[in-house]
């Protein structure tokens, strides 16, 4: 790779624009669902499905049905895209409760 197409490459990255959102991790095998928040949607399947593959997920339970039911009982599930917002204690305060909302409705666990 060039060092000009490196560069572009680079400031394309950085001028992405992220996804803030709320997601769900459902096991087809057991029923549970897990729900969550994050600022980037796009990236955060990737980072949840490594560390279960590492087997050093923080919930221990997910972890455990990961164990147990393997890979192909999983599925990621975008649930909710917020707008952007300015202010990002706006935008957190709004992920919060709105992942509260998909935990209640989904009678999910936290991720």
């Amino acid at each position: 790779m060039k060092s000009e197409d490196k560069k572009a490459a680079i400031a394309a990255y950085k001028k992405r624009e992220n996804a803030a959102g709320i997601f769900a991790v459902r096991c087809a095998a057991s029923g549970q669902a897990w729900v969550g928040q994050t600022l980037n949607l796009d990236t955060i399947q990737n980072r949840i499905w490594f560390s279960l593959r590492m087997g050093s997920h923080t919930n221990r339970d997910l972890q455990s049905a990961w164990a147990a039911h393997g890979i192909d009982s999983f599925t990621f599930e975008p649930l909710e895209l917020l707008e952007d917002e300015e202010l990002p204690y706006v935008r957190d305060t709004l992920l919060k409760e709105r992942a509260l909302h998909w935990r209640t409705a989904l009678n999910g666990g936290v991720i």
